[in-house]
């Protein structure tokens, strides 16, 4: 009968074992990755919306935007605030911002608008994977919210503020009310001393004249 030496593992071979258990055992049902467009950077918002922020005010890059975002599942609405080209991560949704603009104090009416973007990562049927779509992409108005609505089942994003400021903004009265007022040191000033009372007279002359 003929006999077999017994297997070496070597490291390199014992490496390469691994890896194929590693293979063989991997989770199917692993999270898929977001998209990149849900995570870089966002460029200026012209690119995608055709609408070229105004050239006054605040840069497009300092500007923040505070927004609403509400799961039906649960009826929990959370404040969300982003800087432009930044993300947030709530659950299986991602709510991107592109960029915010708000009307100038001298145009009527005004508005405040943001570009939004959201990625939900669901499944269409109950037979296909876990995998992240594009369900909205444009700009949401404050005051006018039918213009532009989030179309999904389970989660709505709106607009509640842009952070941005525009020349002369920051002279105004109200602005340098509260900066003189906070530049005031806090408490009360001291109260100014009393005059000082004068020295009381020395005691009156004797009366000369004659008594009836």
């Amino acid at each position: 009968m003929r006999r077999f030496a017994p297997l070496q593992l070597t490291p390199a071979l014992l490496a390469v074992v691994l890896s194929g258990l590693a293979a063989c055992s991997g989770n199917k049902n692993a999270e898929a990755p977001p998209p990149s467009e849900a995570t870089q950077g966002a460029g200026p918002a012209a690119d995608a919306s055709g609408v070229v922020e105004s050239e006054f005010g605040t840069p497009v890059k300092d500007r923040v935007a505070t927004l609403g975002f509400l799961n039906k599942r649960n009826n929990i609405t959370q404040i969300i605030t982003l800087k432009t080209g930044e993300s947030r991560r709530i659950g299986n949704a991602i709510i991107k911002l592109a960029t915010c603009e708000r009307t100038a104090p001298w145009e009527d009416p005004p508005e405040t608008g943001a570009f939004v973007q959201l990625f939900v990562e669901e499944r269409a049927t109950t037979k296909d994977k876990l995998a992240w779509h594009k369900v909205f992409s444009g700009w949401l108005f404050r005051n006018a919210p039918a213009l532009n609505v989030v179309e999904h089942p389970v989660y709505d994003v709106w607009v509640k503020d842009c952070a941005m400021k525009f020349p002369g903004e920051e002279d105004s009265p109200a602005a340098a009310a509260s900066t003189s007022s906070a530049a005031k040191p806090a408490g009360k000033p001291p109260a100014a001393a009393a005059p000082a009372a004068p020295p009381a007279p020395t005691d009156a002359p004797a009366d000369d004249s004659p008594t009836t």
